[in-house]
């Protein structure tokens, strides 16, 4: 069979959902602060090293720069602390003198360090559109919309809302209205039967997990002997979250239908795959990851419980660690002068795409701006909103 071809040009035009993805349109609802109001330094720039240490310098004490552990090494290197989330909005707070803080994480966090520090104090995130997609996936309509339909099918009364720290302002408001409580992977069991024996019959009383369904289910399962059959997910682009009344009211775990970007991508086929390439590795995940991988798994932590593992781990031990890519490489060309072998659980490379928004170019950008006496990027949570999101960070604090 022949087949004619011609040469004359197809007339065809994008649309603009095809321009978005291709990068050449933006949607300014879905991308706060895509563009910074003034010129950032060129990446390529062989100074930005010098510039940030000289303005850093500069502003002196007035300045308090935080870095999450998922941070490239060229943000960690002009950090004064690291750490996760809470770890990191406690340090803002414990540093009342500081005028500024500079806060190299994503807009969740910063919201927590200005909820946490005096009025008197700035907290700067360096690239406005540095988000978080698992904290993107609860918004206040949405849960407001499940609090209706959980009052709807007669349990509201007996649900208390646990929400990850990973979540936006607004949420942990949410969760501080509805007396709940915040967790962070490290005491999210605390927190959990914390919220069991806020009931008036812990037998009956329910939690409504915030907005990371699998370290919930984690939680509840592998820490608290819960079963699988306990936990139902609740789907905000489903009507009344795709669960009937009956299942709502036979449910002790309530998990909001949302995932870490990076975390969820490792499945059971990664461990398998490791074990098989490295005899002997030790598999160790953050609680992000799904169940089945938890399952797997030698060994489960926060970030901080893996940064801990590894130091008390003896040499000539291999690693394969299921968290984001930048601190796994940190910590395997930390610990390789002990002889330990460490790499990422998975084949597949993956960084963190919104925590590295946060570049060199846009520190030095923000640390020159504060140095001149120009306030860029400042993360204010109102006042309502910090008064009960607060709240709810009060009672975790007051764990047990």
């Amino acid at each position: 069979m022949r087949v004619v071809t011609t040469a004359q040009p197809l007339d065809v035009q994008p649309t603009p959902l095809a321009l978005l993805l291709l990068g050449r349109e933006a949607d300014p609802k879905s991308e706060r602060g895509v563009e910074c109001p003034g010129d950032l330094p060129a990446p390529s720039d062989p100074d930005l090293v010098a510039r940030a240490r000289a303005a850093k310098a500069k502003l002196g004490e007035k300045v308090f720069v935080l870095g999450h552990h998922y941070q490239r090494d060229e943000v960690i290197e002009f950090a004064d602390v690291t750490g996760d989330s809470f770890k990191l909005a406690r340090d803002a707070a414990a540093r009342p003198d500081a005028e500024y803080i500079v806060f190299c994480g994503v807009h969740f966090m910063a919201e927590s360090a200005d909820i946490l520090t005096g009025d008197d104090q700035q907290v700067i995130l360096p690239d406005l559109a540095a988000g978080c997609s698992m904290a993107d996936m609860a918004t206040a309509e949405q849960v407001a919309e499940c609090w209706d339909v959980l009052t709807e099918a007669g349990v509201a009364e007996q649900v208390v809302p646990v929400s990850y720290m990973n979540s936006s302002a607004d949420i942990k408001a949410f969760t501080g209205k509805h007396g709940g409580t915040i967790c962070t992977s490290s005491n999210a069991k605390r927190a959990l039967e914390w919220a069991f024996d806020q009931g008036e019959d812990r037998a009956t009383t329910k939690v409504l997990f915030l907005p990371d369904q699998h370290l919930g289910r984690n939680t509840a399962v592998r820490d608290m002997g819960m079963s699988l059959d306990d936990c139902v997910v609740y789907n905000p682009h489903k009507p009344n979250g795709g669960l009937t009344a009956e299942e709502l009211r036979a449910a002790k775990m309530i998990l909001w239908r949302g995932h870490c970007s990076v975390h969820g991508r490792f499945s059971l086929d990664s461990v398998n795959d490791v074990r098989a390439r490295i005899p002997g590795v030790n598999v160790l995940v953050h609680p992000e990851c799904k169940h089945e991988v938890v399952a797997a798994a030698d060994q489960v932590g926060s970030t901080e419980y893996i940064i801990k593992a590894l130091e008390a781990a003896p040499a000539g031990s291999k690693w394969a660690i299921g968290t984001e890519l930048n601190l796994v490489r940190r910590l395997a060309n930390r610990f390789a002068p002990e002889g330990k072998e460490i790499v990422f659980l998975d084949k597949t490379v993956c960084f963190c795409s919104t925590m590295n928004r946060i570049d060199l170019p846009h520190l030095v950008w923000t640390l020159e701006s504060l140095a001149d006496g120009k306030v860029v990027n400042r993360i204010q949570v109102d006042e309502e909103t910090e008064h009960f999101a607060k709240l709810a960070l009060e009672r975790m604090l007051a764990l047990p």
